[in-house]
Parts: C-alpha cells; sequence; structure tokens
C-alpha cells in the first residue's frame, strides 16, 4: 500500500516571523560589516566627541550635508593637508585610498583655505588637519598643491537612521552670561598667526606661577587639535574650544550662535572652579565673526580685559584703536612683535601699552598685573555694564514685534 506523503501546512504569519529573522540577520550581518568599517577608519579631532557606539548606521551620500554632519571619506589625492590630526594627538599620515571619517563645516584661515559646506554629498576637499570636509573656494598663494581631494562614501547615522551631527554631542549650553564668574582676559589678534596662541599659553603659565588655577578655551576658529594640545601642555586645566559646543567651524556662523559658545564655554570655566580665565578668539578683529563678537554686549559682560597680539607696529596700533571703541579695555600687546625690539618700541610709544614677550607673559609679577588690572577694569565697567544692559532691555520691550515678510 502506498504512503501519501505528509504536507506541512505554513501559515502566513509563520512565513512573516521567519522572514523578519532573516531580515534581522541581515541587519546584524551590515552592522557588524559596518561597524568594523568605522573602526579601521581614522577619526579625525574633529570628531573627537562623538563615541564610535553612537553610529549604528552608514547612510548613502543623497542629500545636502549639513555643518556638523560626520562623513565617511576616501583620500583621493594629497595635497596641502598630508595627515591627519587624531583625538589622541597623534598625526596620521594620508594616502590615496584611505578611509576617514570627517565633520563638514565652513573655513576661514587667510593664510590657508576659505571653503565652504558644499551644496552636495559629491567630491570635495580636506581642507584642514583637524578633518574638515568643504569645498575649498580660494586659497593662499603659498599653497602650490592645492586642497586635499576626498570623496564621502556615506552618511554616519544613529540608531533611529538620523544623521549623526557635532551639535548632539556639545556639553550643556549655556546662554546666560556667569555672574559670579572669575576673571577673564581675552588673547585677541590683529590676523592669523600673529601669536594669540603662543600669548595664551605663557600668559596661563605666569598666572599658574603665581598659584593659580587657570582655564582655557578657545571660541571661534576652525577645528584642529594644535592649539588645545598646546594649552594642556602649558597647564591649563580645564581646556575647551568650540568643538565641545558642537561646531566643527564658527565661520559663517551667526552672532548670536557665537555668543553662545562664549556663554557655554565661561559657564563651563566657572563651574570647573578655576582662578582665572584666558580666552582666544580666532583670527583677526576685521575678520565677520571676531568683529561681531567683540562689538557684542554679551563679550563687553563676559570678558574683563584684552592681550592684542600682533604682527608689527601698525598692526597693534590700528588693532588697538579699533578695539578702543569698544566697552573691553586693551591691557598689554604681545605676539609676533614682540620678537623685533624696535617694533615693540614703536607699538609701545604710539599706543601708550607695554608690549611683552612669551617669557614677560610667563613671569609670575607681570602676569598677576595684566590680571590685577583686569580685575580693576572689570569693577568700573559694571555699573555701565548694568545700565547699558537695563536700556537695551527696555528698548526690546518697546520695540515693536516684526512681522514675517509677505509672500510675492
Amino acid at each position: 500500500m502506498s504512503v501519501r506523503p505528509l504536507h506541512v501546512i505554513t501559515s502566513p504569519k509563520t512565513v512573516c516571523v521567519r522572514s523578519d529573522r532573516r531580515v534581522a540577520r541581515a541587519d546584524r550581518r551590515l552592522q557588524r560589516r559596518e561597524g568594523a568599517r568605522l573602526e579601521l577608519a581614522a577619526w579625525a579631532f574633529s570628531t573627537r566627541r562623538v563615541p564610535l557606539d553612537a553610529v549604528r548606521k552608514l547612510l548613502p551620500v543623497s542629500g545636502a550635508p549639513m555643518a556638523g554632519d560626520l562623513v565617511l571619506c576616501a583620500v583621493d589625492a594629497l595635497g596641502h593637508h598630508a595627515g591627519l590630526q587624531l583625538p589622541c594627538g597623534r598625526r596620521k599620515l594620508l594616502f590615496p585610498g584611505d578611509e576617514i571619517v570627517v565633520a563638514y563645516g565652513n573655513r576661514y584661515a587667510s593664510s590657508q583655505f576659505e571653503a565652504l559646506v558644499p551644496e552636495t554629498f559629491g567630491p570635495c576637499h580636506l581642507v584642514a588637519g583637524g578633518g574638515i570636509a568643504a569645498h575649498a573656494v580660494h586659497w593662499h598663494a603659498k599653497i602650490t598643491k592645492g586642497p586635499t581631494h576626498i570623496t564621502p562614501l556615506a552618511v554616519l547615522a544613529n540608531a533611529a537612521g538620523e544623521r549623526v551631527n557635532l551639535r548632539q554631542f556639545s556639553v550643556p549650553i549655556s546662554t546666560r552670561v556667569e555672574s559670579e564668574q572669575p576673571p577673564t582676559i581675552a588673547v585677541v589678534g590683529t590676523g592669523m598667526d600673529s601669536g594669540k596662541t603662543q600669548s595664551a599659553a605663557y600668559l596661563v603659565r605666569g598666572l599658574m606661577a603665581a598659584g593659580l588655577r587657570v582655564g582655557y578655551a578657545k571660541i571661534t576658529g576652525t577645528g584642529a587639535g594644535g592649539d588645545t594640545w598646546l594649552l594642556t601642555d602649558a597647564g591649563a586645566n580645564p581646556v575647551f574650544d568650540f568643538t565641545d559646543a558642537g561646531y566643527a567651524t564658527t565661520y559663517l556662523a551667526s552672532p548670536r550662535e557665537v555668543e553662545s559658545i562664549l556663554t557655554t564655554l565661561v559657564a563651563c570655566q566657572t563651574q570647573a572652579g578655576v582662578d582665572a580665565m584666558v580666552l582666544e578668539i580666532a583670527d583677526g578683529v576685521y575678520q565677520r565673526e571676531t568683529a561681531s563678537l567683540l562689538e557684542s554686549q554679551t563679550f563687553a559682560r563676559t570678558v574683563h580685559g584684552i592681550v592684542l597680539a600682533a604682527c608689527d607696529s601698525m598692526g597693534a596700533s590700528a588693532g588697538a584703536h579699533w578695539l578702543t571703541r569698544q566697552p573691553v579695555p586693551v591691557l598689554a600687546i604681545s605676539g609676533i612683535i614682540s620678537a623685533a625690539p624696535l617694533q615693540a618700541r614703536e607699538a609701545s610709544d604710539a599706543i601708550g601699552l607695554h608690549v611683552f614677550n612669551r617669557e614677560q607673559l610667563s613671569s609670575p609679577g607681570i602676569a598677576m598685573e595684566i590680571l590685577r588690572r583686569t580685575q580693576r577694569a572689570a569693577v568700573a565697567a559694571a555699573p555701565l555694564l548694568r545700565s547699558s544692559a537695563v536700556a537695551s532691555e527696555a528698548a526690546s520691550r518697546a520695540r515693536p514685534e516684526r512681522l514675517p515678510a509677505r509672500e510675492s
């Protein structure tokens, strides 16, 4: 007698469950492959606040990038930047074919590049050693090789499929000016490479030699490790920069955003309990974001004194003259000019301020005299700033609300 074969009837629900399991297994395999790929890639300094486990997916490169978005790129051809600063402080040499994780950002650097976040995820450039992806539109004549060329491969995303952006990993944002903050000195320059960071580092050394705990923060600029590493080596503690506030760069940021970076990083320093703060503002006083910040009421209420770094006597004179129109006093001159005694003498005669070199700034006597002048300036300016703030608040209350523009 023949036996009929037994047919097992599989319900649609069972088929769906098995299908879901296969998809889940495939997703896990894909995530493991993508995770391994990201672990092998070189992560730039600009991404240092983003933990690897925050990235769960790689998205196709479509749409338009935004400043702060993280992207996996391939190095196509080497140009001016032949290395990449890593979060650990090491500079990795780049080779064509390397895969790197960088952040999109606009760059303003008069001695290097002007670069903009591109409108698409197409091939672009590595415009800073700290790991900034952008389209270079201008560069200094000394950069004979042009920018390093890179091609975006994938956009980094979280478990929900949303793009990973530096803003998601910032320190707590504060827009309030701290009422009990310690004395705060800003080092401002006449331009790029005028000696701002060196002046800040040696001023920190001088204040530390006097027994103070000194914090440092760089408020504007392009994400790179050199300045923060130098100030860490100089002994500043804690050390912050604008990347801690969620910005890969600050070029083309709005005045409100830049002021928020200032108040946020000052709040971090104040909460850390430092005795004094040294801030650094990138580029020169004529640069758009720098000028806007220096002219703001937020800067006037937050910073108590300025050390101006300059390259020559004419720059020092012009920079000090521009700054005298602002409420925060210029206390001293330093920077590249201090290496040229004749230039320093010309500037001192023209401006009436001392020009200090690095060794003098690191002297506890001179550093503390600058700090004492900062404290006296803060006490003298307090009533004026309070009345100005009250008048500004009253004016804003009296100002009629602006209606939105009518659509054509």
